[in-house]
């Protein structure tokens, strides 16, 4: 899997065509007007904006057409055992024609009744899955404020063109890519494109150079919101051509990777192909060669037989019970609310040696918390997480007592609300929602954990505002306090380091101090303290007006002087709680988890250091160190390295594309549009089902209905147990068809050993089994004892071994071994039953052979089915966790009253060439076809004490 072309960790497309005509966040406002053609006055007329859109063609993202349902049921059968089956449905009724198509050609219709029941299954449960792009366009299909022919008006955001003069406000979506003009506190939410969990405050300031897409304060992109303040935008890229089309061009870029487990299916169908023609010719051959065929009869009859041994040694049920027990996994994961849209993508994640997850949303809440509190009387630690007010201000791991801390905290939490717009409130559901900014909703949601809210409500009414702008990094509001004479009070809120030189004096309990060098020296050793734990901090500060005092512009931002120092909060967007646990468990199943996000690198380093993802004090890998990096090296990086920050799209693919080409088997979980590419191109990608965006979750192959990463953990675990059972239930069908396989071909070879020569049977062509009798074995024994074992309970802690490797094989060089003893030993003891009835051979039997390649058939039907319990495990005895399973109970009691009904009743007799029993066959055939189990116990017993 490769990135699209380009410089890597470049963004494709847009990129190229904004340095064709000059990057717009280093030019300055005037330059990019002139290239744009615009006027920054009046916006462009009408008929300007008409052909310019007829010109560039409308503001939307190409969507690739849907792919037709015929073409998506078409695909199931795109497969190579498909390929196989659909042969040997070819050449059974090319067999039936030659033989005067007498009755029905059961085979050919029973094995094409398998292969639809399959194609239905798979197109039953795989996704219905939108186009990617298509998603993209949907999510931006808004309208945008502009300003056109000198007057404002609202427009269809499809109908932006370049040049156009957009007006931004809050709540409003940016429709298009643009270089902002004015602003006036504006706040943008990247968090989708960036992976940015704060707002991000713009600045119109042109940029002295070239920075990371996070760091492009004077661009607004398409896709994001306005989240707090107003500004004004010159469009300088739409469609395609925006950020949001860049990630677009990746998508369709992309190829999907076949799962791990879709290529492994597709080698063992190539590999039986090759071995079943050559088996069938073989065999074929061999009849030739030691019998004399001389009528058309014994002709037809040696071809029945080859499509037979064909039939035989090609496990027709694989597919229709892969696909079954496949569907039962994705039932169980969607109950534990993880939504799978391919069912191959089951086992893959199961197979994950490396999780590489975004950081916003995923591993955090997405829900800025005041973590910390500090104030003159010393530090407060709040807890409870996220919206949801619940928790409380603690010292030491103590409920606050300190009358006066705790007034300090009150002034603290209360001043920050004031000074804010955000609200909190519940919904009808019983939820907690915010809007407007998510760190002025951190204060609200503090002030809630001391019980003032209500007080503070009533109390206070504002009656003017100062906007937070970037020059001054604060804002205030002026409220009237009712409780104290409707006195005016000033309240701000912004960086500790410029309010504090705004103050003269500070408050300490209920009493008001001079400010001194001590205790502002001692403020920004606290704020350090917070930046150093990756937290943001804010201070608080106020001052009561006096009546003479003028607020109303422009004079209102003079207020904001000889302020009393209030506190400083910390602010983190926390981690999950039952994130560190799925980390940790991760890690005992030997799967490494990667941090990618678009955050501050320390902010990154901190939350992977909380999680468990790196040691505390381990750094992060930013997006600008990995474009300085050749090959080689971002190669040994992505090796060493595990949280990397301020990344942008084509980072985050190029280094799933890096672990995949060191062998690792990648899961990519992520919620923003920027995930979409490398989920898209991971193994196997995992969206967030409440917070990702519809791009993400049409481009990812599962999605996390809860939003939990700890729902990944279950998942592999689900995923570990499917591939555990897949082996079992492959384990047994090569096993018994190969078992079938060497009966027919060594009951040939050794026809004169066994007393099935030409000369004791006139000459004639005689068979071990007859060819409908191979056809019953494969009816009863390789579909409801396989599919049982497919859904096989997890019998060990499939999470205390390491992942499976790429380069490991389903079946492996141990399995095939087993498989040819198991299969020789079959053949060895059904040979032997039949040399045991017949006259002559090595034991001389008294019986027709009817009735002893009757006790022979029974007996290879019961050897596989005492095989099952073999097949269970290549190392553990079959008798431990004997009874765990009743399906596989059911399916073998169903086997043997099945095969009793085809050696006792009549009709059935004369179909498939049987003869009654006596009692004592029965016992015979039991206790020879047992010699398959006691074998395979004798050799798993060695097996384990070579292990030792």
């Amino acid at each position: 899997m490769k990135a699209p072309p380009g410089r890597a960790g470049a963004v494709p497309h847009a990129a190229a065509s904004g340095s064709a005509r000059g990057d717009p966040s280093t030019l300055d406002v005037a330059d990019v007007a002139r290239m744009l053609e615009a006027d920054l006055e009046n916006g462009l007329s009408s008929g300007e904006a008409a052909r310019r859109l007829a010109r560039d063609g409308p503001n939307v993202l190409r969507a690739v057409p849907p792919i037709p349902r015929w073409r998506r049921i078409l695909a199931q059968f795109q497969d190579p055992l498909i390929y196989l089956l659909l042969g040997a449905i070819a050449i059974a009724l090319v067999a039936w024609l030659i033989g005067g198509r007498v009755g029905w050609p059961v085979d050919a219709v029973v094995i094409a009744a398998i292969v639809v029941l399959n194609g239905l299954l798979g197109y039953a449960q795989e996704a219905k899955a939108r186009n990617a792009v298509a998603a993209l366009s949907r999510m931006t299909a808004v309208t945008s404020a502009v300003l056109r022919d000198g007057r404002m008006q609202r427009v269809p955001s499809a109908q932006l063109v370049r040049g156009d003069l957009l007006v931004l406000g809050e709540g409003d979506a940016v429709g298009a890519d643009a270089r902002l003009l004015q602003t006036a506190s504006l706040r943008v939410q990247e968090a989708s494109l960036t992976g940015e969990s704060e707002a991000v405050l713009k600045d119109a300031a042109t940029l002295p150079g070239p920075v990371a897409l996070g760091d492009r304060v004077n661009l607004v992109f398409r896709g994001t919101a306005v989240v707090q303040g107003t500004g004004r935008a010159v469009v300088t890229e739409t469609g395609m051509a925006s950020q949001m089309g860049a990630i677009a061009e990746m998508l369709e870029a992309t190829e999907e990777e076949s799962t791990p487990l879709q290529k492994e299916v597709a080698r063992i169908g190539r590999m039986l192909g090759i071995a079943v023609v050559g088996i069938a010719l073989i065999v074929v051959a061999t009849v030739f060669l030691v019998f004399e065929v001389r009528s058309t009869g014994d002709v037809i009859n040696v071809l029945l037989l080859g499509v037979s041994l064909a039939v035989a040694a090609v496990p027709e049920g694989l597919p229709a019970i892969l696909s079954v027990v496949l569907a039962l996994g994705v039932q169980r994961m969607a109950r534990r609310n993880a939504i799978v849209k391919n069912l191959s993508s089951v086992e893959t994640l199961g197979s994950a040696s490396v999780i590489c997850s975004d950081k916003t949303g995923t591993l955090t809440r997405s829900e800025m918390t005041i973590e910390r509190l500090m104030t003159a009387s010393g530090a407060a630690r709040l807890t409870g997480v996220g919206y949801v007010p619940q928790g409380s201000v603690e010292v030491d791991d103590a409920a606050l007592q300190d009358e006066a801390q705790r007034a300090e905290a009150i002034l603290v939490l209360s001043g920050g609300s004031l000074a804010g717009n955000a609200r909190l409130q519940r919904t009808a559901d019983g939820d907690w929602e915010i809007q407007g900014d998510p760190t002025e909703a951190a204060f609200l949601v503090a002030e809630r954990k001391l019980g003032v809210h209500e007080r503070r409500a009533q109390r206070f009414e504002r009656v003017g505002e100062i906007p937070f702008t970037s020059e001054r990094k604060m804002m205030s509001t002026i409220e009237v306090d009712h409780e104290h004479g409707d006195e005016r009070m000033l309240i701000s809120k912004g960086a500790p380091d410029v309010l504090l030189g705004r103050c003269t004096r500070a408050r300490i309990g209920m009493e008001v101090v001079p400010l001194g060098d001590a205790l502002r020296q001692r403020i920004l050793a606290d704020v350090d303290a917070m930046t150093d734990a990756a937290l943001r901090a804010l201070a608080v500060a106020y001052r009561p007006l006096r009546d003479n005092e003028d607020t109303e512009p422009p004079d209102a931002a003079g207020l904001e002087r000889d302020l009393v120092f209030a506190g400083t909060v910390g602010i983190i967007d926390p981690p999950r709680e039952e994130a560190a646990q799925a980390i940790f468990e991760a890690h005992r199943a030997g799967i490494r988890v990667i941090m990618i996000t678009g955050d501050h690198p320390r902010t990154a380093a901190r939350i992977a250091a909380d999680l468990g993802i790196v040691e505390v004090g381990a750094e992060a890998l930013t997006g600008n160190e990995l474009d300085r990096l050749d090959d080689a090296g971002f190669a040994e990086a992505v090796r060493g390295t595990s949280v990397f920050a301020r990344v942008a799209p084509a980072h985050k693919l190029r280094i799933v594309d890096a672990l995949q080409a060191d062998g690792n088997i990648v899961a990519m979980t992520g919620d923003g549009v920027n995930d979409a590419p490398a989920l898209k191109s991971a193994d196997i990608g995992v969206a967030m089902g409440v917070a990702g965006t519809e791009v993400t979750k049409e481009a990812a192959r599962m999605i996390l209905a809860d939003d939990n990463f700890a729902t990944i953990v279950q998942a592999v675990r689900e995923g570990r147990a499917i591939f555990d059972n897949i082996r079992k239930f492959l384990r047994y069908l090569l096993s018994s068809n190969m078992g079938e396989v060497l009966t027919v071909f060594l009951g040939v070879v050794l026809a004169g050993v066994i007393g099935l020569g030409g000369a004791d049977h006139g000459g004639a062509v005689v068979l071990p089994l007859l060819a409908t009798q191979i056809l019953w074995i494969n009816l009863i024994t390789d579909s409801g004892p396989a599919l049982a074992m497919g859904v096989d309970p997890e019998t060990e802690d499939v999470m205390a071994r390491p992942p499976r490797r790429a380069q490991e094989r389903v079946i492996d060089g141990r399995m095939w071994a087993g498989v040819l003893a198991v299969g020789a030993v079959m053949a060895a003891v059904t040979l032997l039953t039949l040399d045991m009835y017949l006259p002559g051979g090595l034991i001389e039997g008294t019986r027709e052979l009817a009735n002893a390649r009757t006790a022979a058939f029974t007996t290879l039907v019961f050897a596989q089915l005492f095989n099952c319990f073999n097949a269970r495990s290549d190392t553990v005895s079959a008798f431990r966790h004997l009874f765990v399973n009743p399906w596989l109970w059911g399916a073998i009691a169903l086997s043997v009253v099945l095969q009793v009904a085809v050696v006792h009743v009549g009709f059935l007799n004369t179909a498939f060439g049987t003869v009654p029993l006596a009692p004592e066959q029965w016992l015979v055939c039991v206790a020879m076809a047992s010699v398959v189990l006691w074998f395979d116990e004798l050799r798993k017993w060695v097996a384990r004490a070579a292990g030792r």
